[in-house]
């Protein structure tokens, strides 16, 4: 029977974990500049500052959460899952990476490092039910050279043998396009740690972030509307989301191990995430940028992630990040505050 906050780990699913890190392997291993295997179309890193609340219910005062009113600086990556034109649906990604965020981290390579990664999908739900189906899931796009692909959801002529839920979940996500990456709710699909419990995270946007001009969400979308639509908003506005934390209570009804199960339940703000205006696109800040590596493990022990899709993660995080790194001939170790303030600077609204 699960417990709340406990993880099952299957018995095959090492081999599985390998098989995907070799498959990604594989698909990376061409010409530089290698871009990231996922969320390889960026829209502009930004600055901002991410701030606990001071009145966190006390038994969610854990790790972060636990340091009330304390604020970080974060370097937040808004992205497409993959580079094609924004006017069409895709999957959008909110990467935070915390600056100056003390204590032991839980990647060994990186325990000492002074950061701390939250990534969210503007989806609430994921497309791949754990690592053995992952494999199936990469292997046919790399059979296929496609980053939609069909044969995994549709697997064969009997519809009774089609992953039908991960079908329709694929869909919604394929399917979706934003008026801007400040403008859509995002999610962070899978489970994470807090303490013993486990959680969700849910990023949603402050209705001021709509206060734009309405004709622009009619008009022509470029190619990079994305991208032009962050940079017209924050050239003069500011923006923020309320970070949210949706706490597991029913292990069977809110499964850790089925990121396709969409959990039922309350979201409990902890903190918000604050955008000033700013300029993002100096060519120190897209190198910044781009070279910046996110992973759900980038985490202090107390929010490590949970479940067969996060534990994919790791090996196969590290492993696209180390070649992407060395292909591009660009030596990779997590930024300090000092390197970010240098090439994002702040007017004395960060590092205080």
């Amino acid at each position: 029977m699960p417990q709340l906050g406990q993880e099952h780990i299957p018995a095959n699913e090492a081999a599985a974990i390998q098989a995907v890190t070799d498959i990604s392997d594989r698909i990376l291993k061409k010409q530089p500049p290698v871009k990231r295997g996922e969320h390889s179309k960026g829209h502009g890193c930004v600055r901002g500052r991410f701030q606990v609340l001071e009145d966190v219910p006390e038994a969610l005062q854990v790790g972060l959460f636990g340091q009330l009113g304390r604020s970080w600086p974060v370097c937040i990556r808004y992205s497409n899952f993959s580079v094609k034109h924004d006017a069409q649906g895709d999957a959008h990604g909110m990467a935070l990476k915390l600056f100056g965020v003390s204590g032991e981290k839980v990647l060994e390579p990186e325990k000492d490092a002074p950061t701390h990664d939250f990534l969210v999908v503007d989806h609430p739900v994921f497309p791949v039910r754990n690592a053995k189906d992952y494999v199936d899931f990469f292997a046919e796009i790399e059979r296929t050279k496609s980053r939609n692909p069909v044969h995994f959801f549709i697997t064969g002529w009997n519809p009774l043998r089609w992953r039908w839920t991960e079908l329709w979940i694929a869909l919604a996500i394929r399917l979706r396009t934003i008026s801007s990456p400040l403008e859509t709710p995002y999610w962070s699909m899978v489970p994470y740690a807090l303490g013993d419990k486990a959680v969700k995270y849910v990023a949603m946007p402050h209705r001021h972030n709509w206060e734009g001009d309405f004709w622009r969400r009619l008009g022509f979308r470029s190619r990079d509307y994305l991208r032009e639509v962050l940079r017209e908003h924050l050239k003069s506005r500011p923006a923020s989301f309320d970070f949210y934390v949706q706490v597991q209570t029913d292990p069977v009804k809110m499964p850790v191990e089925d990121p396709t199960v969409r959990w039922q339940g309350p979201m409990i703000q902890v903190a918000v995430i604050t955008i000033p205006p700013q300029t993002f696109e100096s060519p120190a800040q897209a190198e910044f940028c781009e070279n910046l590596s996110y992973t759900p493990w980038h985490a202090l022990p107390e929010h490590r992630p949970l479940g067969g899709i996060n534990r994919t993660r790791r090996l196969v995080y590290d492993t696209i990040a180390n070649i992407r790194h060395e292909l591009n001939q660009v030596t990779y170790q997590e930024p300090t505050v000092e390197e970010f303030e240098a090439v994002f600077p702040a007017e004395g609204e960060l590092g205080r």
